[in-house]
């Protein structure tokens, strides 16, 4: 009985990549074109706190832009803090692969010792009192 590969080829997993990232993207696009359109009037973003009547520091910009921006922000913050709180675990894997690698080389010694043929022949206690 002659066995396939079952394993589907890099071409299949990279259309299959496609694909899925079409089926996300599209319909993600769409509810940004349709968010921006409804949520187009302009609103004016105000950096002064004592006068808010004229401000000093104010930008006016599409309601939808202020909120990307912010959402954006978010996101960036919320991954700073996650690379800042898994340092420790970042820490401890390079000590494991710094370990592992040690490991590994004295392994490597251990076994090329062990394989290299020792110097001079091997002598036998019985066959040098005459075989017995």
């Amino acid at each position: 009985m002659l066995l396939r590969n079952t394993r589907p080829s890099i071409d299949a997993r990279e259309v299959m990549r496609k694909f899925f990232t079409a089926l996300v993207l599209i319909p993600l696009g769409l509810v940004f074109i349709v968010f921006a359109v409804a949520n187009r009037h302009l609103v004016t973003v105000s950096f002064d706190p004592f006068n808010s009547a004229d401000p000093s520091v104010a930008v006016t910009l599409p309601l939808f832009v202020v909120i990307i921006v912010v959402a954006i922000a978010g996101v960036a913050a919320g991954g700073c803090a996650t690379w800042f709180r898994q340092r420790h675990w970042r820490r401890a894997a390079r000590q494991y692969e710094a370990d592992a690698r040690q490991v590994r080389a004295q392994l490597a010694d251990l076994r090329a010792g062990a394989a290299a043929p020792q110097a001079g022949p091997q002598r036998f206690p019985a066959l040098a009192q005459g075989g017995r």
